[in-house]
């Protein structure tokens, strides 16, 4: 059996939500060991319950001894009481041995009931940890990383990698702990009870370890395959749905049932071929065992005959050896949980290693009351190390000034603005505010001090009034409505169905683009930044929407630092300041009168502009 990783690129080339990056390949080499890393982070969700899984640990032991029991106390029975029964001296024997047996099957199920009560309490403790700590992990992780990191891969990594180690944790883990005891602790008892019974036994184990290897071979393989393929299903899934509404638009939707069907069609295909492998290991493990219970009866009974061996102890032995191969036939079920969960661990460990490429200071710089001076001192910054967009810069704007940045696409506006928002750190010089390094200030302190509002204004799910506090969740509610009202967004608010208490659903979907900026001004406005960056953040409003921001930003701007990153005349018209770039440079540097008279850059894009309103 061959397997290979799905060529994703054969299903459709230009749909970039799906790649083989996605499938996060698995090594089939070592794939049930795990990592350092994964016991680091397993060692750190279990500290907490050490004393707990002790008493687990005596628990499981405790009761492995006391199913252990049963067949023995069956071969005492045999040749014990049953021939003191015929020889008349009563049932004590046998009387002993029922009341033992009769101990034994209750300490059984009051240990079994104390397992589940414990390990499900200390799984669902782990899982809890778990998830918050990706969570929160995910949350500080640098712009960087979810830029390369598609949200189906998240989205797999919250709610399939957990699920998988859940369901070892709740499911398999006690019935893979119990039959490697059952297996170990039977070995040594059938050495125990009869040596040469145990040599006819050890005579089927070449047999075990080659199929063991061969289904170890294939099922890492068959395994492999499973784990890619329902990765790339999920986010194929995730990145069709999230993209809905380009896909409606653009009638896309053949097409992603196609490649759905494809991905979907190999995810069956790889389950089918890891079930054709059990259908092969279980019945070969029934085959050996009911082979090996044959020839251990058929020499055990001629002993039995000779004298040499007493019937209960045979009887023993084959009780034992029917436990012996049982658990055998479960391992490969247990075998692919174990292994999907290693894997699902070793790869939510791999992202809670992810180090921010923006990380927070070790010893933070205070900034109480940020006045808004922003310096960039001889800046160089690409997203690629062999592609610079910033080759050097250098820029000071005085606290209070309004500064538009304009130029074609690619010129590096957007760059400056992530770069002062220090969702990127540059690669050589710094990035200041009140002359300190953004690298040196805490998150709190920098976030209070910059906002940056984008042309996207993703709004949460909850109401308009929620969506407006994320400024400042501390706000009243009349605050929250003086931020709507002055920046002109309280008028459709409160024609809203249920005013500020309206919920806007995912992603603000019941408003208009308009309005959701609009709701992203007031946020900005609430938070009161000594500096704001507008990413392009008017780019979305219609005519009367823009007159009402073009109103509000006038008083929004006052007695901050603004840099506006401007595509309309309109807001050009209200900076102090306009900076014209160009590969990654300032071409072009002065107020909007001056610039306009130097027949320069700027000036064709004026008379462009003004062309386009004709």
């Amino acid at each position: 059996m061959t397997t290979q990783v799905p060529d994703v690129g054969a299903y459709d080339r230009e749909w970039r939500g799906v790649s083989a990056e996605d499938a996060e390949q698995i090594s089939t080499a070592g794939g049930v060991f795990l990592r350092e890393r994964s016991r680091r982070l397993l060692a750190d969700l279990a500290r907490p319950h050490k004393r707990s899984l002790w008493l687990v640990a005596v628990a499981v032991v405790l009761q492995n001894a006391a199913g252990m029991a049963g067949p023995y106390l069956v071969s005492v029975g045999i040749d014990r009481g049953i021939p003191e029964m015929a020889a008349g001296e009563g049932p004590r024997t046998l009387l002993l041995v029922f009341a033992v047996f009769m101990a034994c099957a209750i300490a059984q199920g009051g240990l079994r009931w104390m397992f589940f009560l414990i390990s499900g309490r200390i799984g669902q403790a782990m899982l809890f940890q778990l998830r918050r700590r990706v969570f929160t992990h995910l949350q500080g992780l640098s712009l960087s990383f979810h830029e390369k990191y598609t949200s189906g891969r998240v989205i797999s990594r919250l709610t399939s990698d957990v699920e998988t180690i859940g369901e070892l944790l709740d499911e398999s883990l006690d019935e893979l702990v119990m039959a490697v005891l059952s297996i170990v602790s039977i070995g040594v008892i059938l050495l125990v009870l009869d040596a040469p019974l145990a040599l006819v036994v050890l005579l089927s184990f070449p047999l075990l370890i080659l199929l063991f290897r061969w289904f170890r071979k294939h099922s890492a393989l068959s395994y492999r395959r499973t784990r890619e393929t329902i990765a790339l299903l999920i986010v194929q899934f995730a990145e069709s749905l999230g993209g809905i509404r380009a896909v409606q638009a653009f009638r896309r939707e053949p097409r992603n049932q196609e490649i759905f069907e494809s991905v979907n069609g190999d995810y069956k295909l790889a389950n089918r071929r890891a079930w054709k492998l059990i259908a092969w290991f279980e019945p070969g493990i029934i085959l050996l065992g009911n082979l090996t219970i044959g020839a251990v009866l058929l020499y055990g009974g001629f002993r039995v005959l000779d004298g040499e061996l007493e019937v209960g102890v045979l009887v023993a032995f084959l009780l034992y050896l029917r436990r012996f191969f049982a658990p055998m036939e479960d391992l490969s079920v247990l075998y692919n949980a174990f292994q999907a969960a290693t894997a699902a661990l070793e790869k939510l460990s791999g992202v809670l290693e992810e180090v921010p490429s923006v990380p927070p200071p070790a010893q933070p710089r205070p900034l109480p009351r940020p006045s808004g001076a922003v310096g960039f001192d001889d800046v160089r910054f690409g997203y690629r190390s062999d592609s610079p967009v910033l080759p050097r810069l250098s820029l000071s704007i005085p606290a209070g000034q309004t500064v538009a940045l304009v130029g074609a696409t690619g010129a590096g506006k957007s760059t400056l603005a992530r770069l002062l928002a220090r969702f990127y750190d540059p690669v050589e010089g710094s990035v200041n505010v009140d002359g300190i390094d953004l690298r040196a200030l805490a998150d709190d302190d920098l976030r209070r001090a910059v906002v940056m509002v984008t042309q996207e204004s993703f709004l949460f799910s909850g109401t308009v009034a929620a969506n407006i506090a994320l400024g400042r969740p501390s706000a009243s509610r009349a605050e929250i409505e003086d931020a709507a009202r002055a920046i002109g967004a309280d008028e459709f608010i409160r024609a809203l169905p249920e005013g500020y208490d309206t919920d806007v659903r995912r992603r603000g979907g019941r408003l208009s683009a308009g309005q959701r900026q609009l709701v992203a001004f007031a946020r900005a406005f609430l938070a009161d930044p000594a500096v704001l960056v507008l990413d392009e953040a008017t780019s979305s409003l219609d005519v009367p929407s823009e007159r009402l921001v073009q109103r509000a930003l006038r008083t929004i701007l006052t007695d901050r630092t603004a840099v506006i990153i401007a595509h309309r005349l309109s807001t050009v018209e209200i900076a102090d300041r306009v900076l014209v770039m160009s590969d990654g440079r300032i071409v072009e540097d002065g107020s909007p009168a001056d610039l306009i008279g130097d027949a320069g850059a700027f000036a064709d894009l004026h008379q462009a502009w003004r062309d386009s309103l004709i």
